[in-house]
This record gives C-alpha cells, structure tokens and sequence, in this order.
C-alpha cells in the first residue's frame, strides 16, 4: 500500500484490477466492520464477510502491517484453542468535521471510533453571503488542519455542514456562495486540500445524535432543531433521509402562521418566523420597545444586541418575560410536531438547537402541546428528549458522515 488516502480513494481504486482491487475492497470491508462491530475475531470476520480463513488471515495481516489493525489479545472461551481478536488503531486515521454557523465556526478531529480528540471554535465569525466570507472559511479550515496536533496525512477526509438547502450529491450549497459555477465541496476541497463533504446543519446534527443515541431511541427518529432557525433531521430505519435532492427537512419553511411575518425565505407565515431564536430575539426586544420589564433591560439600553442565549440565561434567573417567550415557543412548537408524529410515527423525538438548553422550560409546554394536537395513540407511543449533544453536534455529525463515506459506510 502506498498510502492511507490512496487505500481509502475509491476513484484510485478503479484504476485497479483483478486481485489487488478485490483485495483492497475486502480491506476496506474488514476496516467497515470494525468500525461498526467492534474488535472481531478472524472466525467472526469470516462468516460476516464471506471470506475464506486463508484470506482473512493473510488481509488481516497486511492491516496489521500497515498500523490500520492491531491484535487485542486472546479472548477467554470454554475450551480448546483461544483465538486472536483484532481491533481497530484508533491513532490510524482522523477526520475532521466544520460546523459554519451563522455567527462562529465550529471545528473537531475525530478518530476512526468517532471519538473526538481536538475541538476548537472561531467566535468572532459573521456569515455572510460574500466571496470575502468564502475566502475567510476556506483559510480557517486551513489554518485549523494545519495546527490541531494531527499530521495532515493522517486526516483522510473532512465534513462541512451549513444552514440551508444542501445536496450533498453534488456539493452544493443553495443558500450560501451560489453566485460560483463551482461546487462549494469543490472550492473547499481545493483550498484545503482534504477530500471533503458537505451537509446540512441540522441533518449532520441529527446523524450525530442517531449515532450517540441510547438504543431506546430506535430506528426511526426525528430530530427538530430549535436554534437561531428552523429545521428537522430524520432518520428511518437507521439512515438518514434525504428526499430527492437533499432538501428534506426545511420544516421551518411551512406555512403555519397566519401572522403577515416575511420569513428570510420571501413567504409569509412560516414556522420560523414564531419559534426560531431569531424569532425570540424579536420578540424580547418589541417587548422592551414597550416598557416590559426584564433584567435584560441594562444590556437593550446599553445598545447590545440581545442573543436568545441571553434569553435562556434570563430564564433560569427566573426573569418572567423570558421564560413567557420560551413557553410560548414550546406550545407553537408542540403544536407543530403533532403533525410530524401523526405523519412519521417515529420512536423518538429529539429536541436539539439553543433553544433545547431552556430545558423543563421548553419541553413541558412542547409535550403538552403535542399531546393536545396529536392522535394519543401516536403521543403515547412516542419518547421525547432533549440532545445529549454539545455545541460540537454539527461539526461531529460531519466528521461522522465523512467517516462513513470514506470507509464504506454510506
């Protein structure tokens, strides 16, 4: 093997032929199943992979030798001669994940497990619709690669996730940087140069909380991301649901309201425009327009942009104003999940975004609300609960599908 990305490389791969590109792909399998099953034995290996013992045993060997495998040990059994189980070299191969926000870049590196092992964060970020802007993500991409402490060679893939429309397909992005001919996974890729992905923010979210999920969660999920904007994620049985070109889950673009309120998208009335945090940030201020009282009042007057994380912290200092608007989100957004589980039945519903953060103080009102509005069959027979996953649950979930791109997992 020459190197890493070249065993990893597909499009190399199909300048392959006869038995060293069977072999490549039986690699690539043995390194696929690991990944998902854990450390293996060559018995185990075999009868997954349909592979005969003398060939296991001689691939296995070579992944041994190129430090993609190492031997465990030997496993304890009942009797006879105890064999060999092999895992995965974490310190092998990397990938990293960006999360581009509306107002700071998230980035990790995470090994072959999924574990993460660098995280950092760019707060003094504005994303705008500019050249300028591109040129300033691809540079921090760069700048983030070249300093985390991982040998560049190492790092075998990266995964970008915006708001947005986004087909990963074609890497492009409908949103953000549309005035280029090229795809924006194209420009980043060559910037930087790391093999890249790109993904929506709420489905890369969505994906990483599937995958760090309990099994009581299931195999069909839903994951309503309550941030700044609008969106779900969904998952059915276990893969990510894209619809035809990757746009499925732009649910903050519905027409619920009839409230005259122009969205960012040109229509009137959508979800986003009542329980977005943009929304709330609204709110909060009309509200100090008209004398309400809040503690947040000294950071209006000051000229300070209030941030609905600001709204959150208000709340759990009992500031009554803000926890109004949190419930109130929670009610209109419970209301909009009885028509998804009514359509979707899923097993799980994931409350995710800024807004998740609140906590009993969104998630009383959304269940109640949901149950209200909802067939009670459908409500009883649906878990709800909030992320397990930090502000690193974009740029994870794109590490994460990067991952399973490069080694054969989707």
């Amino acid at each position: 093997m020459v190197s890493l990305k070249e065993f990893f490389n597909k499009h190399e791969d199909e300048l392959q032929k006869g038995v060293v590109h069977k072999n490549n792909l039986i690699k690539r399998n043995i390194v696929a199943y690991m990944a998902v099953n854990g450390p293996s034995t060559i018995a185990e290996l075999t009868v997954a992979l349909h592979i005969s013992i003398p060939t296991m045993t001689k691939l296995l060997g070579e992944l041994v030798d190129d430090k993609l495998v190492h031997e465990n040990g030997k496993i304890e059994t009942t009797g006879g001669r105890r064999p060999n189980i092999y895992g995965l070299t974490s310190s092998a191969i990397y990938f990293a994940g960006v999360n581009i926000g509306r107002d700071n870049i998230q980035f990790v590196i995470t090994d072959i497990q999924n574990n993460i092992i660098v995280t950092s964060e760019e707060t003094d970020f504005k994303l705008v619709d500019t050249e300028a802007c591109l040129r300033h993500i691809c540079e921090s991409i760069s700048s983030f690669i070249d300093n985390c402490g991982v040998e560049r060679d190492r790092i075998l893939g990266l995964g970008v996730c915006i708001a947005g429309r986004v087909n990963p397909n074609t890497g492009r992005s409908y949103k953000y940087f549309t005035g280029n001919e090229e795809a924006l996974t194209h420009i980043i890729e060559s910037a930087v140069g790391v093999r890249t992905l790109l993904e929506n923010d709420t489905r890369a979210r969505c994906y990483a909380e599937y995958n760090a999920g309990s099994p009581q969660d299931g195999q069909n999920i839903l994951y309503l991301h309550l941030g700044r904007g609008v969106a779900i994620g969904i998952v059915m049985d276990g893969k990510l649901f894209y619809g035809k070109s990757g746009f499925a889950g732009e649910f903050g673009h519905t027409p619920f309201f009839d409230n005259e309120k122009i969205c960012w998208c040109g229509k009137k009335g959508c979800l986003e425009t009542e329980i977005s945090g943009v929304a709330v940030e609204e709110k909060i201020v009309d509200q100090l327009h008209r004398g309400s009282n809040t503690i947040l009042r000294d950071k209006f007057e000051k000229g300070e942009h209030i941030h609905v994380d600001d709204v959150i912290s208000a709340a759990r200092k009992d500031d009554n104003l803000s926890i109004e608007l949190i419930e109130e989100v929670g009610e209109k957004a419970g209301k909009s999940i009885a028509f998804l589980i009514n359509i979707f039945n899923p097993e799980t519903v994931i409350i995710g975004g800024n807004l998740s953060q609140a906590g009993d103080y969104i998630m009383l009102p959304l269940k109640a609300s949901t149950n209200k509005y909802s067939l009670n069959l459908v409500y009883k027979d649906t878990r709800f609960r909030l992320s397990r996953m930090g502000q690193n649950a974009g740029a994870l979930g794109a590490a994460m599908l990067m991952r399973g791109k490069i080694i054969g997992l989707a």
